[in-house]
């Protein structure tokens, strides 16, 4: 390993005393060109790189946004993970990650964990901590929350979401458009508030389309591919006649997908499929897979520049996120005889 060069040894190449040098780099020094000049020749020589750390100590700042994830593996919140990064770039603030798996005591562990590395802000993806909670938190950094409505404005805070509900009803409307009468749901696990959203939206389409609500048509999952796979088995057990079924995210999708073709039945000839976030892959899955494009990454990014904009101050920039539904070959068309009640839907961008 390479031994780190120190600020003595770059003093004593530039000629300075080592006070002289730390001044020079925290910009709080006021010497001539010369000497200025005489210091960066001698870092570039050497190679020296400051301490994080130990300019941390020196300034008060540790340069760090802290963000928890529900779970750092799921690839519904890697967009946004990579938004938080490119939203940080260049800023002079870097990201610290860390996960809460979904679970309220961890979550909680995590923020502690974080305010003790003194992080600047806090970027919250979702979770389950409670409101007061994460008011709590925003009275000593600036927070931002991703996927929930929280009423930080007294606090100086930020939260985006977007209407999973209306999605959701758009979703199993268009379904029903597209001659569908027998819609299975495959729900995320109930105490999760996208998933009651996305259950409730389901339930209202129905409804408002003429059709009966069955609960039996109701799998619950917990966002895994393994529960869309068992959920999708114990749907087919219940009702054969099932001629759609909306998943309440892709990675589910892709585990009822695999039951499907398990059971010996095709998509979306023998039963139409759809998901919810439009993860990367489902845009290759076989068949392509219709699902609901929510913009993370773009999300992702807004946030991390908002909490940037309170630590520095100034005005948050304005975002106005959009959902788009994205109409692949998983769903076909159901000959059920003329429905001038239920016409075909046109594909477009949702509220």
């Amino acid at each position: 390993m390479t031994r780190a060069v120190t600020l003595t040894e770059v003093a004593r190449e530039a000629g300075v005393s080592p006070s002289t040098v730390s001044r020079i780099l925290n910009g709080t020094a006021r010497v001539g060109d010369d000497k200025a000049t005489q210091v960066r020749r001698a870092i570039e020589k050497l190679g020296y790189t400051r301490n994080a750390f130990a300019r941390s100590l020196a300034t008060g700042s540790s340069g760090i946004i802290g963000v928890l994830t529900p779970d750092i593996a799921s690839p519904f919140y890697n967009d946004a993970l990579s938004g938080i990064e490119r939203g940080l770039m260049g800023s002079g603030y870097s990201p610290l990650m860390i996960s809460g798996h979904w679970r309220t005591g961890e979550e909680e562990h995590a923020v502690e964990l974080l305010l003790g590395r003194r992080v600047e802000g806090l970027i919250l993806l979702g979770g389950q901590l409670p409101d007061a909670e994460i008011r709590a938190v925003a009275a000593q950094v600036p927070v931002g929350v991703l996927g929930r409505v929280v009423d930080l404005e007294a606090w100086g805070g930020v939260s985006i979401a977007l209407d999973q509900r209306q999605s959701a009803r758009d979703l199993v409307t268009y379904l029903v458009g597209r001659g569908h009468r027998v819609i299975g749901h495959i729900s995320g696990p109930p105490d999760h508030a996208d998933a009651r959203e996305r259950l409730a939206g389901y339930r209202e389409a129905l409804e408002d389309c003429g059709l009966r609500f069955q609960p039996s048509l109701v799998v619950a999952g917990d966002f895994q591919e393994l529960s869309g796979l068992i959920g999708m088995q114990r749907l087919w057990q219940r009702c054969p006649r099932l001629t759609a079924v909306f998943c309440a995210n892709d990675q589910m999708a892709y585990g009822a997908r695999l039951a499907l073709h398990r059971l010996g039945l095709r998509v979306p000839e023998d039963l139409s499929l759809i998901g919810f976030d439009d993860l990367p892959g489902s845009a290759y899955t076989t068949p392509p897979l219709s699902s609901v494009r929510q913009p993370m990454a773009e999300m992702g990014r807004w946030l991390a520049r908002a909490v940037l904009a309170r630590l520095r101050g100034e005005a948050i920039p304005p975002f106005t996120p959009r959902q788009e539904l994205m109409l692949r070959e998983s769903v076909a068309t159901r000959r059920v005889g003329p429905d001038p009640a239920h016409p075909p839907l046109r594909p477009k961008p949702l509220p």
